[in-house]
């Protein structure tokens, strides 16, 4: 692929804020490593998984304490990600992205994206220090948990299949039924 030329985070952010992609819809547009990337848009598969983990997520997070938000961008620097779920801090004003360093745990739907997620967003997460990023790989019916990240990687990456109960490190008493997120007919 050849790149016409790079973007800083904030020619994206100028460009968003002129309307640049709107002409785009439904389709949605990313700033990952300088290039704008087209994001497929989402299927009822992945669309009913992303319904059940921020239903799960707002159950499980007090409105205090953590932000969840849905399909919405981060500013990681001269990255502007759309992970499908966000749990920051709370931030003190609503029209305020949230940085990399406000992030407490990114959750990315992966049906057609899978090596993807797992390869330069996780590099990407990875180098910005996001403690905790997790992959649902619906295909496979398991979720990839990234955690430590070091040096650009994420030194602890552990697969749980449908039988397994996963928490989120920073709200370890939320836990996630995997038999009951790829379930998609409850």
């Amino acid at each position: 692929m050849s790149t016409i030329a790079k973007l800083s985070g904030s020619d994206f952010d100028r460009m968003v804020l002129r309307g640049a992609f709107v002409d785009l819809e439904p389709i949605k547009v990313e700033l990952i490593y300088g290039e704008l990337r087209l994001m497929n848009p989402a299927g009822p598969v992945h669309e009913g998984e992303i319904q059940f983990l921020m239903e799960w997520s707002i159950l499980h997070t007090s409105r205090q304490e953590i932000m969840v938000r849905v399909q919405s961008s981060i500013d990681c620097g001269d990255h502007r990600p759309e992970p499908d779920l966000v749990w920051s801090r709370r931030m003190p004003a609503k029209r305020v992205r949230p940085t990399h360093a406000d992030v407490l745990l990114l959750i990315e739907v992966s049906d057609s994206s899978t090596d993807h997620d797992l390869g330069e967003k996780a590099r990407l997460y990875a180098e910005h220090d996001i403690p905790e990023y997790w992959v649902v790989d619906v295909q496979a019916e398991q979720v990839h948990v990234h955690r430590t990240p070091s040096q650009g990687k994420y030194q602890s990456i552990q697969s749980f299949h449908k039988s397994a109960l996963i928490s989120p490190l920073c709200q370890p008493a939320a836990t996630l039924p995997l038999a009951e997120l790829f379930d998609l007919d409850s």
